[in-house]
């Protein structure tokens, strides 16, 4: 079934006005997964030499979730330098990790990034490697990058992006679960300003829509000496193949099939309709099932 009606207009009135309304409740579909992975997220997957080196460094693809052998020359630190972000896989947060309400499935969320995808057209975003919150990742660009792309194209590729991340939150939270008290105490232990506690505990995650900050992380926190080792590994090997903007022309849901477990990734929504699945894809109803209805 679809999530609750009830749930989904108090959520556009009182949330965001603007925000699309959930679906009518419908019977669940017949080709629907028997199964529910634990978490779904929508993140944007990196494409091109983005994915290649992202990958390479967090040693995981994220398409298989199999592990990707390190090269002979590679510091050896960097399996430890990359614990967290190889456990959710390369990505940017667009819809952050959640498990489905109450009355809400998997077929239902798939229609839901399926429309997402479609109010969408291709864009690029101008990307940098920078810290944040005490780990590194490719960030926008916030002024006219070295490599020269024009300060307009750049800051429409953001306000482009920007947008896709808002449209996301607001239109597929019907399908999320409320944070558990455990999970929200977690959340709060973090030094979070007035507006982020507010996200949190609006829509259950504290970087979004106002407070949000895309990024793609590239390293879990670190400090002093293994920060400016990562940092000066990480530019050398995007010298020369990240002097471009970033293709962006699909979003991705990615799953999490059991606490603790790697997410990987299940199907990419393309701009133009169309869908590629991942090895998580069981997850979610089939994908001619899906662009049928």
């Amino acid at each position: 079934m679809s999530p609750d009606p009830q749930r989904a207009r108090r959520l556009e009135a009182e949330r965001a006005p603007e925000a699309p309304a959930a679906p009518a409740a419908v019977s669940r579909p017949s080709d629907a997964p028997a199964r529910h992975a634990y978490r779904y997220a929508v993140y944007l997957a990196p494409t091109g030499a983005w994915r290649d080196i992202g990958s390479r460094w967090l040693g995981r693809d994220e398409e298989s979730g199999a592990p990707l052998p390190r090269d002979a020359g590679d510091d050896p630190r960097r399996d430890a330098w990359t614990e967290a972000p190889r456990h959710y896989g390369l990505h940017a947060t667009l819809k952050p990790p959640f498990r489905l309400a109450p009355g809400a499935d998997a077929a239902g969320l798939d229609r839901a990034v399926r429309a997402l995808a479609r109010a969408h057209r291709s864009f690029g975003i101008a990307l940098e490697l920078r810290t944040l919150r005490g780990f590194l990742a490719w960030c926008l660009v916030e002024d006219e990058p070295a490599w020269g792309a024009r300060q307009d194209d750049v800051a429409a590729g953001r306000a482009a992006l920007h947008a896709l991340a808002d449209d996301a939150v607001r239109r597929l939270d019907p399908w999320r679960a409320p944070p558990s008290r455990d999970e929200l105490a977690r959340r709060l232990r973090a030094d979070l300003d007035p507006a982020q506690r507010a996200m949190l505990e609006t829509w259950g995650y504290p970087y979004v829509l106002d407070t949000f900050k895309f990024h793609i992380t590239l390293t879990g926190h670190l400090a002093g000496d293994a920060l400016a080792a990562a940092r000066a590994q990480l530019a050398a090997l995007g010298a020369g193949r990240l002097e471009r903007p970033m293709p962006v022309d699909a979003v991705t849901v990615y799953v999490q099939p059991s606490p603790d477990a790697p997410f990987v990734v299940a199907r990419h929504y393309g701009f133009d309709g169309a869908t590629r699945d991942g090895a998580g894809a069981d997850y979610l109803p089939p994908a001619a099932a899906g662009a049928a209805r």
